[in-house]
């Protein structure tokens, strides 16, 4: 219903979809990244080109809502969605980056068990955007804002668990602190992608 008043040459449903597949892109070299412990120059700069391309179209976004008079939903709920989403990226190459500082170079499997439900929530996350396009599959929507939360929550239990384990077997306390930080910022990324369903299911109330 909203199509027909968006610019021809415009559309913003476009580049909700191009910002979220920036960050869908992160989540998966992420997971690459930390599979193979690989914190090379080259997997490094991977991340932060991802991360500068979903900086340009949150920009993008921000530019053309400063100049559209009508807008396929309210302008806050367009900041919102945008700064969450770019907040994803953000997030997931400031643990790479933390990572390389602290030369935590070698495979780790709780890591490895963040990667996983990263990439899962994200992808979730980019569902439920694509949705927005066609709010009549509203379910498909809904189906996937439900299940980010979920993952959240698998999120919390996996930090609690992986913070207990390294509390009791790791002795250096540097070490402690370096991982500890890591793990949480893990977890930040999967709270993010709740907070981009919220949005999205706050968006959908709205337009009901």
């Amino acid at each position: 219903m909203f199509h027909r008043f968006l610019p021809k040459e415009f559309n913003f449903f476009d580049l909700f979809e191009k910002q979220s597949g920036f960050a869908l892109d992160a989540a998966v070299q992420f997971k690459d990244i930390i599979s193979k412990g690989d914190l090379s120059e080259e997997s490094v700069k991977k991340i932060k080109d991802i991360e500068h391309l979903g900086d340009e179209a949150a920009h993008d976004i921000i530019k053309q809502l400063n100049t559209s008079f009508i807008t396929p939903f309210d302008r806050e709920d367009i900041m919102a969605l945008t700064k969450e989403i770019d907040d994803v990226t953000d997030m997931i190459n400031t643990i790479v980056g933390r990572m390389t500082v602290y030369k935590l170079t070698k495979p780790s499997k709780e890591m490895a068990k963040f990667a996983d439900l990263i990439e899962e929530s994200v992808r979730l996350v980019v569902c439920a955007v694509k949705g927005l396009r066609d709010l009549k599959h509203s379910k498909s929507i809904t189906d996937s804002c439900v299940e980010v939360n979920r993952l959240e929550n698998v999120g919390d239990a996996l930090r609690d668990e992986v913070l207990a384990e390294l509390f009791e077997r790791e002795k250096d306390p540097i070490a402690v602190i370096k991982w500890k930080e890591i793990y949480q910022d893990a977890e930040t990324v999967l709270d993010i992608c709740e907070d981009v369903a919220h949005v999205v299911g706050s968006i959908m109330i709205k337009q009901a």
